[in-house]
């Protein structure tokens, strides 16, 4: 279930104007896809610097835990932002950081697609496992996920490029199953 606050900043964006902001930064367009995970909560929007686009991605990833482990696979993204800023929304404690993947000199992230392993009963849970980005020249990157599930759809483009995220992550409940990482949006910005 989304936080009162979370979903009251998203209404009120999605009421008020064609320009929305997130602290200072103003954004034109959230990008989802409809395949994510359903634990969790969504946590606090990160952008880029005004100005700055993200040029490239890195994620969170546990490698599998084998029997009786629990899985949780993909638990964060980290976007880097032209001139080496780089931002995050909120990650699960487990794995490491992925090296990071770059667009092409001159181009920038502007949508992606989710790997997901869907729910199931009695069973260890993942939530995302993966996620794939294009570049506004076309070209695909695909995070170093695990290949439990299948990817989804692509989200719709942004016109000119991803400058924000924000991440729905299962906090840690200990036994039976943790999900961390379950789904995540992205944010557009004109300049």
């Amino acid at each position: 279930m989304e936080p009162v606050g979370a979903k009251l900043l998203l209404l009120w964006a999605m009421c008020f104007g064609h320009t929305r902001a997130v602290g200072s930064r103003s954004y034109t367009q959230v990008i989802e896809v409809t395949n994510g995970g359903p634990w969790g909560d969504w946590a606090w929007p990160e952008m880029c610097p005004d100005g700055f686009f993200t040029i490239g991605f890195s994620i969170k990833v546990e490698p599998p835990q084998g029997i009786p482990g629990d899985d949780t696979a993909m638990n964060g993204i980290r976007l880097h932002c032209s001139r080496g800023h780089k931002v995050e929304s909120e990650s699960g404690r487990w794995g490491a950081w992925s090296e990071p993947l770059w667009c092409p000199h001159g181009s920038f992230l502007v949508a992606f697609s989710l790997r997901v392993e869907a729910p199931k009963t009695l069973e260890d849970n993942t939530g995302a496992n993966n996620v794939r980005f294009r570049c506004s020249d076309g070209k695909e990157l695909e995070g170093p996920g695990l290949a439990w599930g299948d990817f989804g759809s692509w989200s719709e483009p942004c016109p000119k490029g991803i400058c924000g995220l924000q991440t729905k992550v299962q906090r840690p409940r200990g036994l039976p199953d943790d999900t961390a990482m379950n789904d995540v949006r992205f944010f557009c910005c004109s300049s």
